[in-house]
């Protein structure tokens, strides 16, 4: 297994996120002993052209790793097609891999939190997955890391004997739920995980991260994650493809090294307690909840 792991970044046509993103990486005490693959999709329409090629010679341009590669798609993948087919080839070629989109900010300590916990869980067949990003929820009594059921998707890591079980075929994955395997998937349904997979079936979303979540929660698998988030989300505000304007989950990014993982590979009731309550609680009022739906339409309909 590649020691510090690749890192996977998935951009499209969003030059000044990008930009973002890849400077808080150049920041990390690892980059310089970092591959960095930028997979950068191919243009939608003729529109979106130009930014695409923004981002293709923004990744060109980059230095501050040990290398640099520019995969530039010939043809517009989307997003899942482009993240399933790039961290396959990663974890095939490398063994392991670290995954960023093209809006997460990141700490100093983000890499190093990475390339720890993936070999000190190496041979956790358990532990499928690891999470920079972390809710802001209650931090009382919690220890520096910890594991979960869900897969949070903003900046995330695996290997490929955990990336094996990965399962594409939405019906497939479906038909291994009963009820009250929903009522666990979607944390006593305090958050509407059921619903993307039922929404990803109606061709309504094309999220590669609810089906991976699934593949992982199927299999028995755990997260590990930090107290205190690593990385940030700048994508919330109204430019990206599948977000809108929204800050009910932006976080002041650690800037400390993570000195804890636990052995105890199970996951922790006050931890899974702590996000339940955050979900329940995130929406607010019926006021607040309206206030935000019409934020998000006149995002929606006046860009």
């Amino acid at each position: 297994m590649q020691h510090p792991a690749p890192i996977a970044l998935f951009a499209y046509n969003r030059p000044d996120h990008t930009r973002r993103t890849i400077e808080a990486l150049q920041q990390n005490f690892l980059a310089p002993e970092s591959r960095l693959f930028v997979f950068c999709d191919g243009a939608k329409t003729a529109a979106d052209a130009e930014s695409v090629e923004q981002v293709r010679q923004l990744g060109k341009e980059t230095t501050g790793f040990l290398s640099v590669k520019v995969i530039e798609r010939p043809q517009n993948l989307g997003l899942a097609n482009s993240i399933i087919s790039g961290v396959s080839q990663l974890v095939k070629d490398y063994g392991s891999v670290i995954v960023f989109e093209d809006d997460l900010i990141s700490s100093p300590h983000t890499l190093q939190f990475f390339n720890d916990a993936l070999e000190y869980y190496k041979n956790q067949n358990k532990v499928m997955h690891i999470s920079a990003y972390m809710l802001p929820i209650a931090t009382d009594n919690l220890p520096e890391t910890f594991f979960f059921r869900a897969a949070f998707s903003w900046g995330w890591a695996t290997w490929e004997r955990a990336w094996k079980h990965f399962e594409p075929d939405i019906d497939k994955l479906m038909q291994q739920f009963d009820k009250e395997k929903i009522n666990q998937f979607s944390i006593e349904h305090s958050m509407n995980f059921w619903k993307q997979m039922q929404d990803f079936k109606a061709g309504r979303n094309n999220s590669w991260a609810i089906r991976w979540y699934a593949s992982v929660f199927l299999n028995g698998g755990l997260t590990l994650n930090p107290l205190h988030s690593l990385v940030h989300n700048i994508g919330h505000d109204g430019s990206g493809t599948h977000s809108n304007i929204e800050n009910t989950y932006g976080v002041q990014v650690a800037q400390q090294r993570v000195q804890y993982f636990p052995d105890d590979i199970a996951e922790h009731r006050g931890a899974y307690e702590a996000i339940k309550y955050f979900l329940k609680n995130r929406k607010g009022g019926l006021i607040n909840r309206g206030m935000q739906f019409i934020k998000q339409l006149r995002s929606k309909y006046l860009r």
